[in-house]
């Protein structure tokens, strides 16, 4: 049965092929022209011209791109006309009712949160197509990946727009019924086996450099956990973290035999990829642990790299107290709360103290384990006021009760330490190895609950399309629409 099956595949396969091979346009163009009009001033000019210069249209169209600072309650069909009808009235037609033949608008409003599509009446779609256009856009938009997401809004639009009789889906849907189960079997089959190579073989190179790291240092890392001090506070817990180093370290010995022993069919399967998976963070966590041990060694003892050693370890609050700004400015942030308030003052106090602690390190006045206190304390602190500020924009962004209970989550999710990649980070620090990774609220993981937590409420709003251009349109019934995300 699954011979027959297999063959049906391939046969349905190829039948698709030839047909699509034999009905296909000769030829693909380029854009006719590319204009940006980013008022916005949030595009990327030279990444964003020739990534659309390098699109395919199945006929030679104009493609206008039109960014606008708006508000959330604002139309941005509206405003798409109304800049139209001032700055470019060749984008309408003679008769003023509708947009000109052969061209295409894509617009995106980042403060109001909108992305629209225009086109003209030989270049319009459906609808729900122009939904499909601007939803291609809309996951880098809420990442605030402003070029990448225009050009994949435009990408997509370049795939519907005069798209041939024969690519639709609905020709698609009614050639392929006979043999559909079949091809597609085979088809995610294919896919998935390669992206599951892919991913194996990306694994195994993270942990390649990883292990070759640790391998080449075993004799000096040794020489460092020898003279630990093991009266310190902190040099006892990295020393019980080196009693296991070896036994874990011939553990990812032989995943690593194990995973480099495989072949390419081995490869494909979803149980060596978290073989190798298993192997990478195996490596990684020891690549941490072997930093961390000469760390400690270079500080407590204070030997003559002892400051490159306190600055490593002072890398992650200093990271988080630069990512600050950014993060209370960014929409439904709440920069001007009480909360993001007591954020910056904490920041520059912080900024202060960072320089105290490090003079009177090196004037011998603190102890290197006062000065660890001292960051713990601060980073503790740190992850406290962040704990504030999310419930401050929980409150500000949500709705209602369900809402909130749903952003709550995502940003506790990130606070545990939940990496959505599935790829375990380590921190190499003496404070992130002596404590477990949610002990510290950081930035970092707070943007990232933060972001997934917007997306999540965003989707399950829902929200349909704007399809009219407001009061100022008048009688203009132009193919386009809008939709927020």
């Amino acid at each position: 049965m699954g011979s027959v099956l297999s063959r049906s595949a391939v046969i349905v396969l190829a039948l698709v092929a030839l047909l699509l091979g034999v009905a296909a346009p000769g030829t693909a163009v380029p854009p006719a022209a590319v204009i940006v009009e980013d008022t916005a001033g949030v595009l990327d000019q030279n990444t964003l011209i020739p990534a659309v210069e390098r699109i395919q249209f199945y006929e030679p169209t104009r493609v206008a791109l039109f960014t606008y600072n708006g508000k959330a309650e604002d139309n941005l069909n509206e405003e798409v006309l109304k800049f139209a009808r001032s700055k470019h009235p060749e984008w309408i037609s003679a008769d003023g009712q509708k947009w000109a033949d052969g061209l295409f608008i894509f617009a995106l409003d980042p403060v109001g949160r909108h992305a629209g599509t225009y086109m003209g009446e030989d270049r319009k779609v459906s609808l729900e197509q122009r939904s499909d256009i601007q939803d291609a856009s809309k996951e880098l938009f809420r990442d605030a990946q402003w070029t990448d997401g225009t050009v994949a809004g435009i990408h997509r639009a370049a795939e519907l727009i005069n798209q041939p009789w024969y690519r639709s889906a609905a020709f698609l849907i009614t050639a392929w019924v006979g043999g559909a189960i079949a091809a597609a079997g085979a088809a995610a089959w294919l896919i998935a086996r390669a992206v599951t190579t892919n991913a194996c073989r990306k694994q195994i190179q993270r942990g390649d450099r990883s292990y070759s790291n640790v391998s080449m240092e075993l004799d000096v890392m040794e020489l460092n956990a020898g003279t630990i001090p093991e009266s310190s506070r902190y040099g006892s817990q990295v020393l019980e973290k080196h009693r296991t180093f070896l036994s874990r370290y011939a553990a990812a010995t032989e995943l690593s035999n194990r995973v480099h022993a495989l072949g390419k069919r081995a490869l494909s399967s979803r149980k060596n990829l978290k073989l190798a998976r298993q192997y990478a963070d195996s490596a990684a966590e020891l690549d941490a642990l072997d930093d961390v041990i000469a760390d400690s060694n270079a500080l407590l003892n204070r030997a003559d790299t002892w400051p490159t050693a306190w600055d490593r370890q002072l890398a992650p609050f200093r990271q988080d107290l630069a990512g600050l700004e950014q993060l209370l400015s960014k929409r439904h942030g709440q920069g001007d709360s009480a909360t993001a308030t007591a954020l910056r003052s904490f920041r520059d106090e912080s900024l202060r103290g960072i320089e105290r602690w490090t003079a009177e390190l090196g004037e011998g006045r603190i102890t290197p384990e006062q000065a660890l206190d001292r960051l713990y304390e601060s980073r503790s602190r740190l992850s406290e006021l962040l704990e504030n500020h999310a419930e401050t924009v929980i409150q500000g962004f949500a709705r209602n009760d369900r809402e909130a209970r749903l952003m709550r989550e995502q940003m506790e999710t990130a606070h545990g330490g939940m990496d959505h990649r599935r790829q375990r980070t380590y921190e190499p620090s003496i404070l992130g190895t002596v404590y477990p990774s949610y002990q510290f609220f950081s930035v970092a993981t707070f943007s990232s609950g933060f972001n997934t937590g917007v997306s999540s409420v965003n989707s399950a709003r829902g929200g349909g399309s704007t399809t009219g251009y407001g009061s100022s349109g008048g009688s203009f019934s132009g193919s386009g629409s809008s939709s927020g995300f």
